[in-house]
Parts: C-alpha cells; sequence; structure tokens
C-alpha cells in the first residue's frame, strides 16, 4: 500500500523507505536521511570514480557527435576541417562510431555502478547524484544533436510562424530551401503536434537566432534545461510524499543515460513537458491545486500528450472519500480550469487547437519492438501471405491496442484506492505510452519519474529498468547515424548500413558484457536471493 496522497486541505509527507545498495546494507530514518552521517564518505563508497567514469563517456559521445550527430545541411560547421575530416573520411567516421558507441555504453555502466556505491540513500547519496547529472549532463549540452532530429524540425516551425504561416495548417515544405533546415522528410508535410507554449518558444527561437542553426539548437538546450532542473526539483519532493526515497528517484530519474541523452543531447521538447507536469502534480498534492493544474496545463501546450493527468487532478482535488456527485464536480472544475486557459492561449496566437488535427502522425507509425507494432507486424506478414490487405488488418490490431489503453486509462481513473492515486495515474500514461504501435526511448523517460517517485522496487521492477536503459541505449546508439553519403559511391545505402551495424555490434557487446561478464554490474541484472525491504507498490 502506497503512503496517501494528500488532498488539497492537506499537509503532506510520507515516510521514506527504500531498498539498500546491492553491496552493502543500509538503514534510512523515517525522515529520509542517513542515520550514518552527513558527508558522502558515510553514504556513498568512493562516488568520484563511477562519476569520472561517465564523464569520460559523455565526453566521447560529444567528439563521436561531431562525426555522426545531426547536422543541418546550411550549417556552417560543415566547412570546419575537423567536422570535414570527421564527417567525410573514413577513419574519421569510424572514430566517431567507436567514440559514440563506448561512450553511451560507458555512461550506462557508470549510472549502474554509481547506484551500487550508495550504502545509504542519505544527503551524501543526493549530492553525488547531483554531482554526476551536471557532470555527465554537461558535455552533451555542446554535441551534436544525437540519436534525433526532431529539434531542426522545431526550428522549421518557429520559421513558418515568423515567416507568418500557421503551422497546423501547413508543414515546412511552405518554406523556401526547406530541406536545408535539416528536418526529417515526415516533417515536411506533417501538422504540428505541439501545443501553444511550444509554438511560442519555437517562434521565440527563431527569430532571436535569425533562424541560424547553431544559435537555435544552444536555446532549445536551455529549454530543454529548463525542463531538467523542473524534474530535479520536483521527482524528490513526489517522492518524499509518496514514502519513497527522494534520492533514490533522484538517482532513477535525474542521472539516467537515457533521461540525459534524450533531453539534453537530442534536445526533445518532452524534457519541458514531463519537468511541468511534475511540478503540477507537487502543488495539487500540496494544496495550491489552482498553481498545480496551470503548470499541468502549460505542460499540455508543450505536448498534449499530459492531458491524461487531468481527470486524476480532478480526483485529488475531491480529497479522500468523495462521493461521486463531488468527483464529478471537480472533474468539471479541473476541465474547465484547463480548457478555459488552453483557449485563452489559443485566441493570443490565433490558432486555435488545431494541434489536435497533429496528434494522429505519431499513432500513424510502428516500430517492431513495441508490444502491439509487433502484433501489428506479425498480423501484416500472415495476412500478406495468405494474399489479404495485411497493413489494413494491421492498421485493425493498432487501434485495438488504443482501444485498450483507453479501458485501462478509464480503470484507472474510476477504480482504485484514493491512497494509490498518482501511481494510478503512472498506471494510466504507461497504458497509453506501450499500448501505442510506436513507443520511442523518450516516451519511456516519461514513465521513468513517475514510477521513480511512486516506487520501484529493488527487485525485478528495478532489473527490468536497468534492462529497458540498456536496450534504448544500444537501440538509439545504432539507429539514427548521420553518415556522409558519398563514402561510397558505389552504393549509398551502404555506408550508413555499415555504420549502423557496427555501432550496434559496439554497442551490444558492450551491454552483454554489462549483462553476463562485467564482476562488478552481472549481479543486477542476475536473479538475487537478498531480502526486498522496500515497500510493495504493485
Amino acid at each position: 500500500m502506497t503512503a496517501p496522497v494528500p488532498a488539497a486541505g492537506e499537509t503532506a509527507v510520507g515516510t521514506s523507505r527504500v531498498a539498500p545498495s546491492r553491496l552493502s546494507p543500509s538503514s534510512v530514518s523515517a525522515s529520509g536521511q542517513s542515520t550514518s552521517g552527513q558527508s558522502w564518505g558515510d553514504d556513498v563508497d568512493n562516488p568520484r570514480s563511477p562519476i569520472l567514469a561517465g564523464l569520460l563517456g559523455s565526453l566521447a559521445m560529444m567528439i563521436g557527435s561531431i562525426g555522426v550527430g545531426w547536422l543541418a545541411p546550411v550549417s556552417g560547421l560543415r566547412r570546419v576541417p575537423l567536422f570535414i575530416w570527421m564527417r567525410t573520411e573514413a577513419v574519421g567516421v569510424a572514430l566517431s562510431i567507436i567514440l559514440l558507441s563506448f561512450g553511451g555504453m560507458l555512461l550506462v555502466r557508470a549510472w549502474l555502478r554509481l547506484g551500487q556505491r550508495v550504502r545509504v540513500w542519505g544527503p551524501g547519496a543526493r549530492k553525488a547524484t547531483l554531482l554526476a547529472t551536471v557532470a555527465w549532463g554537461l558535455p552533451l549540452m555542446f554535441s551534436v544533436p544525437l540519436f534525433s532530429r526532431d529539434v531542426y524540425a522545431y526550428i522549421g516551425q518557429g520559421r513558418l510562424m515568423v515567416e507568418g504561416f500557421n503551422p497546423y495548417e501547413n508543414g515546412i515544405s511552405a518554406l523556401s530551401n526547406y530541406f536545408q533546415l535539416g528536418a526529417d522528410k515526415m516533417w515536411t508535410e506533417a501538422p504540428v503536434p505541439y501545443g501553444q507554449l511550444f509554438l511560442w518558444i519555437e517562434q521565440f527561437v527563431v527569430w532571436a537566432t535569425n533562424v541560424h542553426p547553431e544559435g537555435s539548437i544552444m536555446l532549445f538546450r536551455l529549454v530543454a534545461l529548463a525542463g531538467v532542473a523542473l524534474c530535479v526539483i520536483y521527482v524528490p519532493k513526489l517522492a518524499e510524499l509518496h514514502g519513497v526515497n527522494p534520492q533514490r528517484a533522484l538517482w532513477l530519474t535525474a542521472a539516467n543515460p537515457l533521461f540525459l541523452t534524450n533531453f539534453i543531447a537530442s534536445v526533445h521538447n518532452d524534457s519541458l513537458m514531463i519537468g511541468l507536469a511534475l511540478a503540477g502534480l507537487y502543488y495539487c498534492a500540496t494544496r495550491r491545486v489552482i498553481l498545480g493544474i496551470v503548470l499541468v496545463t502549460l505542460s499540455i501546450s508543450v505536448k498534449p500528450i499530459t492531458i491524461v493527468f487531468l481527470p486524476f487532478i480532478g480526483l485529488l482535488w475531491a480529497g479522500k472519500n468523495a462521493s461521486w456527485p463531488r468527483k464529478f464536480v471537480f472533474w468539471g472544475l479541473t476541465a474547465g480550469l484547463s480548457l478555459a486557459l488552453l483557449y485563452l492561449m489559443s485566441r493570443v496566437n490565433g490558432f486555435g487547437f488545431g494541434w489536435i488535427n497533429g496528434l494522429s502522425a505519431p499513432g500513424s507509425i510502428w516500430i517492431w519492438y513495441a508490444p502491439v507494432g509487433l502484433v501489428g507486424l506479425i498480423v501484416a506478414s500472415l495476412s500478406n501471405a495468405v494474399g489479404l490487405d495485411g497493413w489494413g488488418l494491421a492498421k485493425w490490431a493498432f487501434d485495438a491496442g488504443k482501444l485498450v489503453a483507453v479501458g485501462i486509462v478509464a480503470w484507472q481513473i474510476f477504480r482504485g484506492d484514493y491512497d494509490r492515486l498518482m501511481r494510478r495515474l503512472t498506471l494510466a500514461f504507461a497504458a497509453v505510452v506501450l499500448l501505442s504501435p510506436m513507443i520511442q526511448s523518450w516516451y519511456i523517460v516519461w514513465l521513468v519519474p513517475l514510477f521513480a517517485v511512486t516506487g520501484i522496487r529493488d527487485d525485478w521492477q528495478v532489473k527490468a529498468l536497468y534492462f529497458i536503459v540498456s536496450f534504448f541505449m544500444v537501440y538509439a546508439i545504432s539507429d539514427q547515424l548521420d553518415v556522409f553519403p558519398y563514402l561510397q559511391t558505389a552504393d549509398l545505402g551502404l555506408a550508413l548500413a555499415l555504420a549502423r551495424n557496427a555501432a550496434a555490434i559496439i554497442a551490444l557487446l558492450f551491454a552483454l558484457y554489462l549483462i553476463f561478464l562485467d564482476p562488478k554490474t552481472k549481479m543486477l541484472f542476475s536473479k538475487s536471493d537478498e531480502p526486498v525491504t522496500t515497500r510493495p507498490v504493485i
């Protein structure tokens, strides 16, 4: 049973209980403070070693990004001699792939080892985690965008508004020389799925930098950094409200390699979305519901997916033991306040609720490792083999997954204990993500903070997270590489295929080493008979 989530009008503090480090036993007081002292020397066994290893990995990724990170065709960096050598010479590209692959997996190992070094999840562990987050994140702030080129779509969408176009009605192809911006071709005609707040941010960034690609990227990174800061601030606060050790929740979230690479190296706006949502949830749980709704609404106006949070906020506002009429009243108040704010924002920018049309774009694609995507692939393959419209039937499978997700969300809204309200929200949000035909690594990062603050046990639950982080790091490293197409003129696709295969092999071998051979980390992935002291959360 989780610690109760306080209703409006109640003061919220939970008891902090968390599983010990896997290297040594620990004890944590009810307040979440270390019982063995205040310095990290008492709480953590030499954290400098994994922090420095992670820094080395992050630096390697930064250097490797010079050769295989995403550059806009118009970028002036393409004329810098070092960039020319690392991007157009086979040796430079090979070196970049090795550095990126090795560095990314070294960062995973450093994160795991930092968690192992913790004796007590007290103030020393918090200090070590924050230092690691800064040390590992700083080099990524100066990397060429990695694992995604969505930031170039942000630049294109900002330019649309600067030039007077409605981004909800026009794709980037409406711009002259749009292909020079570096955005993925899927954005050339696709409507924008982002809300009003992020449109303003895009417009300001492009206006302030006069469409300069590197200047725009750095400003978008500062926006992403603001989201990271919100997560660092509010993850421990929310964890403490729910009886979960705040230091461990911070390590699981902020120092996590997926968190750092997706939010900083890849420059995703999801950082701001989830940061605002977490801040809003905290204020809703601590008697400042109006402020909380405003912050969650701002999150929705970055990416509308967090609209799923609103029914649970209504339940939180209604309070424990609320009658059904009272629940419906507060659902109405919550929805009314949020929609009124969104409407006012839409009136200011004049674009209305056009982002609703853009929500269909992510759901129209699939990927093999998503459970629903895999089912669709199997259905399509079998159906095509017997002469049927395979992908037409696969779409039915995709739609079925969405219907199941809606059913789970409804169940979590209408059924369950009030004391587990935040966990119910987390499970509902997870259903939306995991039953989609497309799951991106940054979708997983939406979920990690929510599960961390409501409790991840030190058993199969945290092992699952280790495997998930390792898998998505390997996949990201091998999937998104910008390789100069004329390295092998005989077959323009061969250079990219070789590069991706090389990156996949290096990253996968490192991951297998961590799981099966590394004497320090293999125990984290194996079965253990150690007692689990964390309270149950499922």
